[in-house]
């Protein structure tokens, strides 16, 4: 899952992209709204992080123009707990509002919840076969024995789920694992979903040649 940050704080960028990239996130980032606009309507992000008072462009300029092409789930950041900053920002498309200073844990889980809302699944745990994907802990199981993938196969499973029953093509793919400092034209998706087959059956993961990759509902 691809996620962009738009916040002028440098410290706290930097905390928010080394938790998300903990996490298994792909992080692009943003230190002003003119930048964060232009990344947020150029790439089909997962979800987006922004703050309200930004340079340039303040956040609530931002999600209006975002919101005039794109329905990505956007978190927004502010330091003033005030009902009418939080009844404008719903007003005007955030999917959420969290007040600062935050609790990471917290931050994390609306992030997962948001995510989970766009694919229009209610559930964290979802089973294909004796394969179990854990959304909330970020945990998959095989036949009730978890199993070790890294930070990018989890993805790679919880988008291909997520989505499953739909044909996803290798430049969504790419799209939605990598971020801006990738390479996305190496053979890494290809290494990818060979590792999860290896753990999780060969069938788990179909190919659509010339298509893309498949997981059926």
């Amino acid at each position: 899952m691809r996620i962009l940050v738009v916040e002028d704080e440098p410290d706290l960028l930097r905390g928010l992209t080394r938790a998300l990239r903990d996490e298994g996130y792909a992080v692009d980032t943003a230190a002003n709204g003119d930048d964060g606009l232009y990344k947020a309507t150029e790439v089909n992000y997962d979800a987006i992080v922004l703050d309200v008072m930004l340079p340039k462009l303040d956040g609530w300029t931002v999600l209006e123009r975002l919101r005039e092409s794109k329905k990505t789930p956007v978190l927004m950041l502010t330091a003033r707990d005030r009902s009418a900053d939080r009844v404008r920002g719903l007003d005007l498309g955030a999917d959420d509002y969290l007040v600062k200073p935050f609790d990471l844990p917290e931050l994390l889980a609306r992030i997962r919840a948001l995510i989970r809302r766009s694919a229009s699944e209610v559930r964290t745990v979802i089973s294909i076969g004796d394969v179990t994907i854990n959304t909330a802990s970020r945990t998959v199981a095989r036949s009730g024995d978890v199993v070790a993938l890294t930070a990018r196969e989890y993805s790679l499973v919880e988008y291909l789920a997520l989505h499953r029953g739909e044909v996803v093509t290798r430049t969504t793919l790419y799209e939605h694992l990598f971020d801006e400092n990738d390479d996305t034209l190496s053979n890494l998706l290809d290494v990818h979903v060979s590792n999860v087959r290896k753990k999780l059956g060969h069938d788990f993961i179909a190919t659509r040649r010339g298509h893309g990759y498949c997981i059926e509902a």
